[in-house]
C-alpha cells in the first residue's frame, strides 16, 4: 500500500464533521472493493453487529441499517419510513437540526407538531409532558442529542422517560454524540438512533445509519415515502442477503468506517474517548477564556462536541479570523444561531488536548496582530 498519497494536511477540520481523521484511516481507502463480494459484505456485517454493541447491552432487541448519504438522508428516512398515514410527530427543537427534522416531516406529508425552546435553551419537559398529555394523538416523538447550532447536550434520558411514560416511539437523532458520549438505547428508551460514518466515530463522509429496535424496523414496512430512503427495505435487503446493500454502497468509506471503528476500539471504546473529547473542550474554553473570549453557553450545557464563543467586540470580523487561523493550521466554523454574532470550534476528530492548546496560542497571535 502506498502511504506516500496520504502526505499531511494543511490544517486541523476543528467542525463537528467532517473532521480530521488519521492517516490510518485514510490509508484504508486506497484499496478497491466490489459490493458483491463475500468479504465486503462480510466486513458490512461486521460493522453492523459492532454499531448494534457500541449502542445497547441489549444486542438481541436491536439491529443497524446503514444509508447511502449524509446523515439527514437517514434522519428523513427514518421520519418517512416509521410515521405512517395517521401518525403525528412530536419534534423538540432548540436549533437548526431540530427545526430540519420539522422541515423533513413537512415535506413528506407527515402531521408534525413542534416544542420549541429557543436556540440557547434546554427543552423544557413540563411542557412535553403537557403536550402529551393534552393531544393523545401524538405517536412519535424526535430529538437532537447534541444540538451542534450550540454545542449544547440535550437531556434525552429525562426526555425519553417521559416518552416512554406515554407509550409514544422515541427518534433521537445522535449524529454528533454518537460514539462520542456514552449512552445505552435500550435503557434510554429510544426506539430510532441516527448517527453518521464522520462524526465521533471519526470515519469518513459517505454513509449515515441508523440503530432501532427490530419491531419498530419490521412496523415500518410498506410505509415509506421515498424507494431509495426505505428504511425497512434496506434493511430487510441487508438481512436477507448477508449484508448487501439495495444500491451501489460506498465501499471505500465503509472500509474505512471499518478502521475507524477499530481504532475506537484500540482507544478504549466510547469512554476513552468521551473523556479526551471533554479535555478537548475543557482545554479549548480555559484558554480562550484567558484570552477574553466568552462561551454562548453556561459550561453545564455544554456538549464536548463543539463550542460557541461570542465576537470578542464590535470591530471582530470572522473573515478574516478564519483565514489567519487557516494559514496557522486550524479550520473553525462560523456561527449559526440567529440572535448573536458567535463562531465555532469543534473538538472532536484525530485531534488531542495538546492541539488545542496551540490552537489558543494561534488565536492569540491573531488577536495581538489585529491590535
Amino acid at each position: 500500500m502506498n502511504t506516500e498519497l496520504l502526505d499531511d494536511n494543511p490544517y486541523l477540520l476543528l467542525t463537528p464533521g467532517p473532521l480530521s481523521t488519521s492517516k490510518r484511516v485514510k490509508a484504508a481507502m486506497l484499496k478497491d472493493w466490489c459490493t458483491w463480494d463475500r468479504d465486503y459484505n462480510d466486513l458490512v456485517q461486521s460493522i453492523r453487529r459492532r454499531l448494534v454493541a457500541l449502542a445497547t447491552q441489549r444486542i438481541e432487541e436491536y439491529s443497524a441499517v446503514l444509508l447511502q448519504g449524509s446523515g439527514s438522508y437517514c434522519v428523513e428516512s427514518v421520519i418517512g419510513s416509521a410515521l405512517g398515514s395517521t401518525d403525528k410527530l412530536l419534534v423538540l427543537t432548540n436549533g437548526a437540526y431540530g427545526k430540519r427534522i420539522v422541515q423533513m416531516a413537512e415535506v413528506l406529508g407527515v402531521q408534525v407538531v413542534v416544542l420549541d425552546s429557543g436556540e440557547v435553551s434546554l427543552p423544557d419537559l413540563d411542557d412535553l409532558e403537557s403536550m402529551l398529555q393534552q393531544d393523545p394523538s401524538i405517536t412519535h416523538v424526535a430529538m437532537v442529542h447534541c444540538e451542534t447550532t450550540t454545542g449544547i447536550l440535550n437531556p434525552i434520558a429525562e426526555a425519553g422517560q417521559i416518552v416512554k411514560l406515554h407509550n409514544k416511539v422515541f427518534i433521537v437523532d445522535a449524529m454528533s454524540s454518537f460514539g462520542g458520549v456514552p449512552l445505552d438505547v435500550a435503557e434510554l428508551g429510544i426506539d430510532f438512533l441516527i448517527s453518521s460514518a464522520n462524526k465521533c466515530i471519526q470515519g469518513v463522509p459517505g454513509f449515515g445509519f441508523v440503530i432501532a429496535r427490530i419491531d419498530r424496523l419490521q412496523a415500518c414496512q410498506g410505509q415509506a415515502r421515498s424507494l431509495s430512503l426505505d428504511l425497512y427495505d434496506q434493511w430487510h435487503h441487508m438481512e436477507q442477503n448477508g449484508g448487501k446493500w439495495r444500491y451501489t454502497s460506498p465501499t471505500h468509506v465503509v472500509r474505512a468506517f471499518d478502521e475507524a471503528m477499530l481504532e475506537l476500539e484500540e482507544e478504549g471504546d466510547v469512554a476513552a474517548r468521551y473523556a479526551r473529547y471533554r479535555q478537548n473542550q475543557q482545554t479549548l474554553v480555559r484558554g480562550m477564556r484567558d484570552l477574553g473570549f466568552e462561551t454562548l453557553l453556561a459550561d453545564e450545557m455544554h456538549s464536548p462536541i463543539i463550542t460557541s464563543f461570542y465576537y470578542p467586540d464590535a470591530s471582530f470580523k470572522f473573515e478574516d479570523f478564519y483565514k489567519e487561523l487557516k494559514a496557522q493550521g486550524f479550520v473553525i466554523y462560523p456561527g449559526k444561531i440567529s440572535n448573536a454574532d458567535t463562531f465555532r470550534i469543534g473538538n472532536i476528530g484525530e485531534v488531542f488536548p495538546s492541539d488545542m492548546e496551540r490552537l489558543v496560542s494561534a488565536v492569540g497571535r491573531v488577536e495581538s496582530k489585529s491590535l
